[in-house]
């Protein structure tokens, strides 16, 4: 088991810290990390946290790295070393040099309490607390287990680290809900650690469907929501060799030059991830992203081309939360965690135009996980915007609503109507926001 060890360089009970210029604190906490990286044999990890006193001119960070490497060669160091150093004020000294910026910038970067955007060119750790705060605070409010194995997927994934902090008590026991997540991580980790330890972010960009990753010859992908007809993908370039969930299940895949899909039952579908190995004939490009996965192009063939790509998007209202050039990311291009956000209403909508009268066959939405403010969501189309036609209804709330847009003909329903708008909307009791991910229009074009 490596070591790493945690450091507060801010002591608020010392007399000495930040008074006058500093010299006598700061020579202070650099013989206790000398200490620390002296006395305790191999350190692998020093953990820096808050600074404080944005002064630069307080504070030898050049000695200070100097002497850790010196003492440890093979030390890692987080990027909090400088943490809070300014200058805020005109009466605050600095800022640093350019050479000592990027000393202070430690072997990696850590977001704090959220997980960080995939990154698989830099070192970086999410570091994230089971319970309400860091240190111990009640018996309860504890993240769920299968909350906490998506985090650590999420970072692997992504190219980063997960350094996930438990709170005990006093006497240094968990708390139950503590030791509930530790126990049901331990345990998915002896079944699918190997599609974790000792991966690498990539090839696919991560998104709400899951997540890749690689090593060696083989690719992983953690399987957390299944797009209708399973997941497509741009083209892989290495040729898939099999294809197994880890658990043993059967896995359909077809592979061609513009795509690459995947299949598995739904009985074989697990939570809160389907860990699906790819066994490729070479081993994985590093560093490599490939693109993203999209709705398999067997389903698009089924109903249509994309019509949507260069739709425009009316709103009822727009909340503070609402960034206008995000509009067109709900059509196309890279998601994001909502495309658009309107204001709280009883009725909220949002009016999609395709530009002119197309022959609609089907409307794909997309929701943000677990955002259920759509539910109950409708569907109307139009030719002109001013009589509207109800289609759908939602019946029940799900990540991915797929609508089928039909017409009565010769005793059945056949697919396509005519369109050149779309309305989304909800009718509620009281106010409520309405916000999207993504919407994808299938026809005829």
């Amino acid at each position: 088991m490596k070591l790493g060890l945690y450091y507060s360089t801010r002591d608020w009970y010392h007399p000495d810290y930040l008074v006058g210029d500093n010299k006598k604190y700061d020579e202070f906490y650099r013989a206790q990390v000398r200490e620390l990286l002296s006395n305790y044999g191999a350190v692998d990890v020093m953990w820096f946290d808050h600074v404080g006193g944005r002064d630069w001119g307080k504070w030898n960070f050049d000695e200070l790295f100097a002497m850790m490497y010196q003492l440890q060669p093979k030390l890692i160091v987080n990027n909090h070393a400088a943490a809070f150093c300014g200058p805020e004020t005109p009466q605050d000294r600095g800022p640093a040099t350019p050479e000592l910026a990027k000393m202070v910038k430690g072997d990696y970067d850590t977001p704090e309490g959220f997980i960080g955007a995939m990154d698989i060119a830099a070192d970086w750790e999410s570091c994230i607390h089971v319970g309400r705060q860091w240190s111990y605070g009640s018996e309860d409010g504890f993240k769920g287990p299968e909350d906490c194995i998506k985090m650590l997927v999420s970072c692997t994934t992504g190219g980063g680290n997960l350094l996930l902090n438990f709170g005990p008590r006093p006497d240094g026991a968990f708390a139950e809900g503590e030791a509930k997540v530790a126990r049901a991580m331990s345990k998915w980790l002896s079944k699918y650690g190997e599609a974790v330890y000792g991966t690498r972010g990539g090839t696919y960009r991560n998104g709400a469907w899951g997540d890749t990753c690689h090593k060696g010859n083989k690719l992983y992908l953690h399987v957390s929501e299944w797009q209708v007809e399973g997941l497509g993908f741009d083209p892989l370039p290495d040729k898939v060799l099999a294809a197994r969930t880890l658990s043993g299940a059967k896995v359909t895949f077809k592979q061609s030059a513009d795509e690459f899909s995947v299949e598995v039952a739904r009985k074989d579908r697990e939570k809160p991830v389907t860990v699906i190995e790819l066994t490729l004939d070479k081993p994985v490009v590093a560093g490599r992203i490939l693109g993203a996965a999209h709705a398999p192009k067997s389903y698009v063939s089924e109903h249509g081309a994309v019509l949507s790509e260069k739709a425009t998007l009316e709103i009822s209202s727009r909340s503070g939360y609402d960034d206008e050039k995000n509009h067109a990311r709900l059509f196309s291009g890279d998601k994001v965690d909502y495309a658009f956000h309107t204001d709280k209403e009883k009725n909220p909508w949002a009016k999609v135009d395709l530009g002119a009268v197309k022959m609609v066959n089907a409307v794909v939405v997309e929701n943000r996980p677990n955002e259920r403010r759509a539910d109950d969501l409708i569907l109307s189309i139009s030719e002109d915007g001013r009589k509207w036609r109800k289609v759908w209804r939602a019946k029940a709330w799900e990540t991915t609503w797929v609508v089928p847009v039909t017409h009565f003909d010769a005793g059945a329903n056949a697919p396509g109507r005519r369109a050149r708008f779309i309305r989304l909307e909800t009718k509620n009791d009281a106010p409520r926001e309405l916000l999207l991910r993504r919407i994808t229009v299938f026809g005829v074009k």
